[in-house]
C-alpha cells in the first residue's frame, strides 16, 4: 500500500454556527463549556472528523448528536486554518452554519450538552476565532436570505405575514414597510393559504400559510433574486 510521507499530524474540526429564530430574534446555539481547554467560557457546537467521514456527514452528524436535528439547511462556510488557532494542537477547521426550527429541536439532547440559545444581538465573547466564524456565517446568511429564500427554514410548518416579516426585519436588523413587505412575498408564489389561522390572532393578518415546496426549491437552487435589495453588509 501507497502512504504519503509527510510527518505531521493536523486534525480536522468542523465547527456548526447554528442560527434559530424564536419569533422575535435570531438566536445561536452555544455551549458553555465544562471542559478543557478554555473550561466555563463559551463556544460554537463542533467535534472532530473521523477518519471514514466525508466532511458533508460529519457536519450532519455532529448536528444531530448536539441538537437531535435531522434535515436542516446545513452549508459550507469557510475554513479557519491559522497556525495558532487551537493552543492545544494544530487543528484545522472547516466550519458550517445551519437554520433550524427551535420547535423541532431535542431539549433533552441540548441540555446534555450545555448548550443555549442565546440572542445574536447579545451574544457573549468567543473562545479561539469563535467569534470571526459568526461574523462570516452571519454575512452569508444575509446574503443568502435575500437571494434564496433559506430564511423560512428558521419558521415552523405554518406561519403568518407577520411572523415572516419579523424573522426577516430580525435578520437584517431593519424595519421593513408592511405593505410592500407583504405585496412582495405574496407575488413570489411562495406562500400557500392553509385556510387556517393563527389562533393567537383576532385580525385577518393571522392568516396560516404554508410553504410551496416546488416554488420553494426554484428559489433555492435557480438565479432568481428573492429580495435582492436586503443584501445588506
Amino acid at each position: 500500500m501507497i502512504h504519503y510521507t509527510h510527518p505531521s499530524r493536523i486534525l480536522v474540526a468542523l465547527d456548526c454556527i447554528i442560527f434559530g429564530f424564536d419569533g422575535e430574534e435570531i438566536k445561536l446555539l452555544l455551549i458553555k463549556r465544562n471542559f478543557e481547554p478554555e473550561k466555563g467560557k463559551w463556544s460554537l457546537m463542533g467535534g472532530f472528523l473521523n477518519e471514514t467521514e466525508d466532511l458533508e456527514a460529519a457536519s450532519q452528524r455532529i448536528l444531530y448528536e448536539l441538537t437531535g436535528l435531522t434535515n436542516n439547511y446545513l452549508e459550507q462556510l469557510q475554513t479557519f486554518g491559522a497556525v495558532n488557532r487551537d493552543p492545544v494542537e494544530r487543528t484545522i477547521s472547516v466550519v458550517y452554519y445551519a437554520l433550524v426550527n427551535i420547535e423541532q429541536q431535542d431539549v433533552n439532547t441540548i441540555k446534555a450538552h450545555n448548550a443555549y440559545w442565546l440572542s445574536l444581538n447579545n451574544k457573549p465573547e468567543l473562545i479561539f476565532d469563535h467569534n470571526a466564524m459568526v461574523e462570516q456565517a452571519l454575512h452569508r446568511l444575509r446574503y443568502k436570505a435575500a437571494l434564496h429564500a433559506i430564511g423560512f427554514e428558521l419558521l415552523p410548518e405554518k406561519f403568518t405575514i407577520p411572523q415572516l416579516q419579523k424573522l426577516y426585519e430580525a435578520i437584517y436588523k431593519t424595519q421593513l414597510d408592511r405593505r410592500n413587505f407583504s405585496r412582495k412575498i405574496m407575488s413570489t408564489g411562495l406562500l400557500v393559504s392553509t385556510g387556517e389561522k393563527d389562533t393567537n390572532s383576532v385580525t385577518k393578518k393571522g392568516q396560516l400559510y404554508r410553504l410551496n415546496s416546488e416554488k420553494y426549491q426554484q428559489y433555492l437552487t435557480d438565479y432568481v433574486s428573492f429580495f435582492p435589495e436586503l443584501t445588506l453588509a
